[in-house]
């Protein structure tokens, strides 16, 4: 057997002081360093009387954001963003900061510290400490679940761009976007096929903020805002039909129900369109390693998990699907698009 190397005890250690990192990095957002640092030059002094921040401990974060790569120090106690630093910017289209605010939020941080718990029962750490299964936590605290509707805007964002010029929709008249929170990826799939109609379908919550969005794509006047719920029905009328980031979250019981929901209204011709990573039979180095990350994320937080494309076929058979095709976006996304049709 080989012996480790000091390199492989600095990977551990990197990975100890990793989550330190990850905490400056949730500080700057919350302080709104990035903002304050704009596209100007500033000396930390500046920095800390615009926040109302200590000086000195004000200078000691820009040092570690600019030992980070998220800063550059230009000068002694002047610091200016990087390009990394710009997306930490609230002002952005493409911030990732209402991202980092959430993943990085003292709740969900606290309930990571509980992964060996959920590991030995299988369970969700987040609701024996809370009190609350995660999505009934959101709508209990209005504040944190405008965060998450934030981080999920972004986090689509990068998808939409690619996805929206990756799907054969020239024979479709209409999509329903199942579970499609404000909107962000629907609004960039209309605004790439004029010829479409969409309907966005959500909870109340999950769409309060769909109308600006819209908007702003210039294609509100050709989608519609449902509000309901997918474990109860799905609306009718779409030959195209969107879960995106949607079955990764719940277990197989309850992805079969939405699924079936979705077999109730789709016409025989019609198309399911499941965009989810799709993990490979073993760890083969096909995807980053945060996929899997995010999947004991999955496992900590919420009932449900990243799956394999045997057990997407699996999950669309028995809610009476079959699966045609599995297609993974373009690099650098670790994306895959499951296309389903009425079995």
């Amino acid at each position: 057997m080989t012996e480790p190397t000091p390199e492989d005890r600095d990977a551990i250690m990197s990975t100890v002081f990793g989550q330190m990192e990850a905490q400056t990095l949730a500080a700057a957002v919350r302080l709104g360093v990035a903002d304050r640092l704009g596209e100007r030059e500033r000396d930390a002094a500046d920095v800390a009387a615009a926040l109302g921040t200590d000086p000195g401990a004000t200078r000691r974060l820009l040092r570690a954001l600019a030992a980070s790569g998220l800063a550059t120090e230009v000068r002694p106690g002047v610091f200016a963003l990087t390009p990394r630093g710009m997306l930490l910017r609230t002002d952005r289209p493409d911030s990732v900061a209402g991202f980092v605010g959430m993943f990085l939020d003292p709740t969900t941080v606290s309930a990571w510290g509980h992964l060996d718990d959920s590991v030995r029962t299988g369970r969700p750490a987040f609701d024996e400490l809370f009190g609350s299964d995660f999505f009934g936590y959101l709508a209990a605290h209005p504040e944190l679940s405008r965060a998450f509707n934030a981080s999920m805007r972004q986090g689509t964002g990068a998808t939409a761009e690619i996805l929206k010029g990756e799907l054969d929709l020239a024979g479709a008249a209409s999509v329903t976007d199942v579970g499609g929170g404000d909107g962000t990826l629907l609004a960039a799939i209309l605004a790439a096929h004029p010829h479409l109609r969409g309907v966005l379908f959500d909870t109340p919550r999950g769409a309060a903020e769909a109308g600006p969005v819209l908007d702003a794509a210039g294609v509100a006047g050709r989608c519609e805002v449902v509000t309901g719920d997918f474990f109860v029905s799905v609306p009718a009328g779409s030959d195209v039909y969107l879960l995106k980031g949607v079955v990764k979250d719940w277990g197989d019981d309850r992805v079969t129900v939405i699924l079936g929901h979705v077999r109730a209204v789709i016409p025989r011709e019609g198309r399911l369109l499941i965009v989810e990573v799709v993990m490979p039979e073993t760890v083969d180095g096909s995807l980053p390693s945060v996929m899997y990350i995010g999947d004991l994320h999955m496992l900590v937080h919420v009932s449900g998990r990243e799956r394999t494309g045997a057990e997407y076929r699996s999950l669309c058979e028995r809610a009476g699907f079959s699966v045609a095709g599995v297609r993974r976006l373009p690099e650098p996304s670790p994306v895959s698009v499951i296309e389903a049709v009425p079995a």
